[in-house]
């Protein structure tokens, strides 16, 4: 019978992968912890200090690390190494699952001692991707539990992995080991080092411009753009792609229906309600001039509904955790639409880069107000809920804008946004433009102080009734003082949100 061999930290769909192998009549093999979780689901499995005939030492710290484990993964399938593995009671492994401790997160943690974080150093693991990616000839390597499915479904129907499945898994052990030692690395030596490994998904058409020549890469081996899968369509463009990721981005800071369309990097609409359908009516009604030839994002299955509702509207791309089958049959007439199914809700990873001249930027992603963050009245007339609750959503929709950015809002849904001006006035006067009538009784949020209360007062010839911002101007009384002689509330944050 074939064998696996178990031994993970993060146990993310374990007990459902091994129960498959179990299924396929696969011996079962697994270190301490891992092994507890499989007797727990009352899974067959051999226990390796049972295996090895050697109990785990130095309090856990050698488990792994033993002739019968690294000789049966490392074994070749000849005569040779079949007798040295018979001498030491030993078989072949030919599948091994793991992953490492959590080094870069335990490091991340504020106040972290030398001793967590050495303790956190995984050395066992690392042998183990190491010895079952050089004997990718033979053995299957799992380092990652999104890989589960995939090789399951290879060994359902081919009885194993294939050779090209065995090498892309092996490189993607190899690089998992290589940005494990970087950060330990870096950390013992006190800097912060950056390597970056990346893996071509495709060569685009062009660039920005056709002149330019450019190439989408991911983080991981294999991935879609985006971690995503095109459904139908072409292939996304370098401007798509941009586009896609702001939406998506967007959508993913609202926990109702969301729906957000993107316009050369610029939202149009946002919306944020108890339906998709009606978040995406709302949304386009916010500017529907500008939504042409756009890309829409949702956190939600995208459905039917929603599908008839763009009506005869020109959309580049929609991406969704997912198509309801009915939705698909509508949108594949759009034959020029193209449709991506995102993986899941999540921002991965949790920093952004961009490049400038001979160098990198780096930056946490900006997630929204940090969760000690307290709104502040400084006006004379507090919002009303129903503002208040307006006020939370523009302040979100904000932060997904280029600065200097203002958001004009009505309940739950932008009705006019002004953005990626060199002064804020000017996006005021954007998004009231774009508003319109929409603006009278509506809230404003601005992601940065007012510099000057000329803004405020382009708010209150709009009709706006509340105002949130960050504060923090030498002139914020003036701001108040316009905002109090229109009987406008207004609210301060404290957090600023620029985005360039």
């Amino acid at each position: 019978m074939p064998a696996a061999l178990l031994s993970v930290f993060d146990k993310t769909n374990l007990i459902s992968f091994a129960t498959e192998l179990a299924k396929l009549n696969w011996t079962l093999l697994a270190s301490g912890g891992t092994a507890k979780a499989l007797r727990d689901a009352n899974l067959p499995v051999t226990e390796v200090a049972d295996y090895t005939g050697s109990p785990e030492i130095l309090g856990g710290r050698v488990k792994t690390l033993h002739p019968a484990i690294h000789g049966g993964i490392l074994a070749r399938a000849t005569e040779d190494d079949d007798t040295d593995l018979a001498r030491i009671h030993a078989q072949r492994i030919d599948l091994v699952a793991v992953n490492l401790y959590p080094f870069q997160q335990t490091i991340a943690k504020p106040n972290v001692t030398l001793a967590d974080a050495i303790e956190n150093i995984d050395i066992g693991g690392v042998a183990l991707i190491r010895a079952a990616a050089k004997n990718m000839e033979r053995v299957t390597l799992v380092c990652d539990p999104m890989d589960y499915d995939a090789v399951l479904a290879e060994i359902k129907s081919n009885g194993q992995t294939s050779a090209e499945t065995r090498r892309r898994l092996a490189v993607k052990g190899f690089a998992h080991t290589a940005e494990y030692d970087s950060a330990i690395r870096n950390y013992l030596a006190g800097s912060d080092a950056l390597t970056i490994t990346a893996y071509p998904v495709q060569t685009l058409r062009y660039g920005e411009n056709p002149h330019q020549k450019a190439t989408l890469y991911s983080y991981v081996q294999g991935a879609g753009p985006l971690g995503g899968e095109i459904l139908q369509g072409k292939e996304l463009s370098y401007n798509n792609l941009l586009d896609l990721d702001a939406a998506w981005r967007a959508v993913l800071s609202f926990s109702a229906p969301t729906i957000c369309i993107v316009k050369h990097l610029s939202p149009c609409g946002i919306a944020s309600v108890p339906t998709l359908q009606a978040a995406f009516e709302l949304a386009l009604a916010s500017d529907p001039v500008s939504a042409f030839g756009g890309v829409i994002a949702s956190n939600r299955e995208f459905d039917a509904e929603t599908a008839n509702s763009l009506g005869d509207l020109f959309v580049e791309c929609i991406a969704a955790p997912g198509f309801t089958s009915d939705a698909r049959e509508k949108l594949v007439k759009r034959k020029n639409c193209r449709l991506v199914s995102m993986p899941n809700l999540a921002i991965d990873p949790p920093t952004e880069m961009r490049s400038v001249t001979r160098g990198l930027l780096r930056q946490d992603i900006d997630q929204g107000d940090p969760a000690n963050t307290e709104w502040q009245v400084v006006s004379q007339r507090a919002p009303t809920s129903t503002e208040m609750e307006s006020l939370r959503f523009a302040m979100a929709a904000c932060t997904h804008v280029k600065s200097n950015a203002i958001v004009f809002a009505s309940g739950t849904a932008t009705v006019g946004i002004g953005g990626g001006q060199p002064n804020r006035v000017d996006s005021a006067r954007i998004a009231a433009t774009r508003a319109g009538e929409k603006s009278k009784g509506a809230v404003m949020a601005s992601d940065a102080f007012f510099p000057f209360p000329d803004s405020v007062e382009v708010a209150a010839q709009a009709g706006i009734t509340a105002i949130v911002a960050p504060g923090g101007s030498v002139r914020d009384a003036d701001a108040i003082a316009v905002a109090n002689a229109n009987n406008m509330a207004m609210v301060f944050t404290g957090v600023r949100h620029f985005r360039h």
